[in-house]
């Protein structure tokens, strides 16, 4: 669980790392506390309280420079942060996309879960409901930001919200859609198994400590 303005500096000085060749590519798994962030291509229209209102309620807001609208972070869900230098993964931006969602795609498939795609829409659905979204930022072929996956995640949260600017949308979640509590530590580890299929990378598990030191 990290705060999301720390885990915000945090991808900015692993980018410039990345970008500078420190570093080798990362994926960062976490949660955060109830946090509401806006993208570059958001309205604020689609948020549905004020930032005072949502303060009060225990909800942080972020204006952030990723792409996408607007968006509810959480306890219970899954949020992902790849650090990658895309150069060394197709150097296309679309095509990146579409593998963030079949990472995600593939590990709901182990839970009996058959998810998908929509036509013209970043993310991951089972038909109108929306289980993951996700928003990237890429600076000389470095990309940050990344998914969030509703594990248990509390939805009554994106009543605050026109989820991604996307008006009727609703969001689900793998323990709405399954009816029990999901271990967070399962998904994870699902997720990491396939983001490295996907991909076609080696994973191995590193301490934050040790990439700050590197």
């Amino acid at each position: 669980m990290i705060d999301y303005g720390e885990a915000l500096d945090l991808q900015w000085g692993l980018a410039r790392s990345r970008m500078a060749g420190d570093i080798s590519d990362l994926l960062i798994l976490l949660e955060h506390p109830p946090t509401i962030t806006l993208g570059l291509g958001g309205s604020r229209e689609n948020l549905l309280l004020d930032k005072g209102s949502l303060e009060k309620q225990g909800v942080a807001f972020y204006e952030v420079e990723r792409g996408g609208d607007v968006t509810y972070h959480g306890p219970g869900q899954l949020v992902g942060y790849p650090i990658l230098d895309l150069r060394d993964h197709g150097q296309d931006i679309h095509v990146y996309l579409r593998k963030l969602e079949e990472v995600i795609i593939l590990s709901l498939t182990r839970f009996g879960i058959r998810s998908g795609r929509r036509e013209g829409l970043t993310g991951v659905w089972l038909e109108d409901k929306k289980i993951a979204s996700i928003g990237i930022h890429v600076g000389r072929w470095v990309s940050w930001h990344g998914f969030a996956l509703n594990v248990n995640t509390d939805l009554s949260y994106f009543d605050l919200i026109v989820p991604c600017g996307i008006k009727g949308v609703k969001m689900t979640s793998m323990a709405n859609l399954l009816g029990r509590e999901v271990p967070i530590e399962e998904v994870e580890n699902l997720i990491v198994t396939n983001f490295g299929i996907v991909f076609e990378a080696a994973m191995r598990e590193v301490s934050l400590r040790d990439v700050l030191i590197a």
